[in-house]
C-alpha cells in the first residue's frame, strides 16, 4: 500500500479516494479466518452448525461455544473474534429482555438481527472505535411460527436467507447449499440436519468432535412453543455415520453407472467390428477373379461375436 493510502488505512471514519473503508474490510478478513458456520431454514425448524477447532486438553469446551441462545426462540452463531461476539451476544440478550418488558411480546428474529446490524454499523462511524470483527447467523421463529434466518456483516449490512454460511469455508459451503437446497432436503428436521452435516463436511474433517449443531424446532399445536437444543456428541456421531453411509452408497451407484456405460460402449464397438467383418466376408465371396481366404475372417467374426456376448 502506498504511503498516500496509509492515512486512510488508519482512519476508520474516512473513505479512501476509491471508496474503501479499510478498517471495515480488515474486519471482514478477520471473519474469513474464523471457524465455519452454516445455517439452514427448514419448513418447521432452523438448524445451525459450526466447526469446532481443537482445544488444549485441560481447557473446558463449554467456554468456547460458538452457538448461543439469546432468547427462547432466537439463536445465533458467529465467525470471527470470540471476544467481539461476546459483547454483541450480551447486548442482544439485554435488548430481547427490554423489548419483552416494554411491548409484552417477544422480539421477532428480524428485529434482533437489525439491532445487531445497527450496533455494528455505529462502530464504523465513530472515531476512537473499531468495527466488530465478526459475522453472525441469526435464526429462530417469529411469534406466528415462521422460521427465519439472517446474516449480519461487520459493515452493518444484514440480509435474510434460506441457507447460508460464514467463516473460512464460506464459499465451498455456500456453493454446496445452492446446489442441494430444495424442498426434499428441508422437508423435516432429519433432512435439514443431514444437509447441514453434508455442507460442513465440505470443509471440516468428519467426526463429531469437529462439529457442533443446534436445532430450534416448532412444537405441535396448540402451544406452538419453540424447542431449542444442542445435539449431544453421540447424536452427532450417529448422524455423521448415516451421512457417510449415504455418500458411499451414492459413490457406488455412480461407479456402477460408469461401468455400465463403458460396457455399453464396448458392445457397440464390438458390434460395429462384427458388421464390418461380415461385409468383408460377403464381398470376398463375391470376388470371382480374386482368391480371398475367408476362413480367418470367419473365425475372427465368430470370436468377436463370442466376446460381445460375454461382455454384454
Amino acid at each position: 500500500m502506498s504511503s498516500g493510502m496509509e492515512r486512510y488505512d488508519r482512519a476508520i471514519t474516512i473513505f479512501s479516494p476509491d471508496g474503501h473503508l479499510f478498517q471495515v474490510e480488515y474486519a471482514q478478513e478477520a471473519v474469513k479466518k474464523g471457524s465455519t458456520a452454516v445455517g439452514v431454514r427448514g419448513k418447521n425448524c432452523v438448524v445451525i452448525g459450526v466447526e469446532k477447532k481443537s482445544i488444549p486438553t485441560l481447557q473446558d469446551d463449554r467456554t468456547i461455544r460458538k452457538i448461543h441462545s439469546i432468547d427462547e426462540h432466537v439463536m445465533l452463531a458467529f465467525a470471527g473474534l470470540s471476544a467481539d461476539a461476546r459483547v454483541l451476544v450480551d447486548r442482544a440478550r439485554i435488548e430481547c429482555q427490554s423489548y419483552k418488558l416494554t411491548l409484552e411480546d417477544p422480539v421477532t428474529v428480524g428485529y434482533i438481527a437489525r439491532f445487531i446490524a445497527n450496533t455494528k454499523q455505529r462502530f464504523t462511524q465513530s472515531p476512537g472505535r473499531r468495527p466488530f470483527g465478526i459475522s453472525m447467523l441469526v435464526g429462530g421463529f417469529d411469534f406466528d411460527g415462521t422460521p427465519r434466518l439472517f446474516k449480519t456483516e461487520p459493515s452493518g449490512a444484514y440480509y435474510e436467507y434460506s441457507a447460508n454460511s460464514t467463516g473460512r469455508g464460506e464459499k465451498p459451503v455456500r456453493e454446496y447449499l445452492e446446489e442441494h437446497y430444495n424442498d426434499e432436503t428441508t422437508a423435516d428436521e432429519a433432512s435439514v440436519l443431514k444437509l447441514v452435516v453434508k455442507a460442513l463436511s465440505q470443509v471440516v474433517q468428519s467426526g463429531a468432535q469437529n462439529i457442533e449443531i443446534a436445532v430450534m424446532k416448532l412444537s405441535a399445536e396448540p402451544r406452538r412453543a419453540v424447542d431449542y437444543r444442542i445435539l449431544p456428541t453421540e447424536e452427532v456421531e450417529e448422524l455423521i455415520k448415516i451421512v457417510d453411509a449415504e455418500r458411499m452408497e451414492a459413490e457406488a451407484e455412480e461407479a456402477a453407472k460408469k461401468a455400465a456405460g463403458l460396457k455399453a460402449n464396448c458392445c457397440r464397438a464390438t458390434s460395429a467390428v462384427s458388421t464390418i467383418l461380415k461385409l468383408l466376408v460377403t464381398d470376398s465371396k463375391r470376388l470371382g477373379g480374386v482368391a480371398v481366404d475367408s476362413a480367418p475372417m470367419s473365425r475372427n467374426l465368430e470370436l468377436d461375436e463370442s466376446l460381445c456376448a460375454i461382455s454384454c
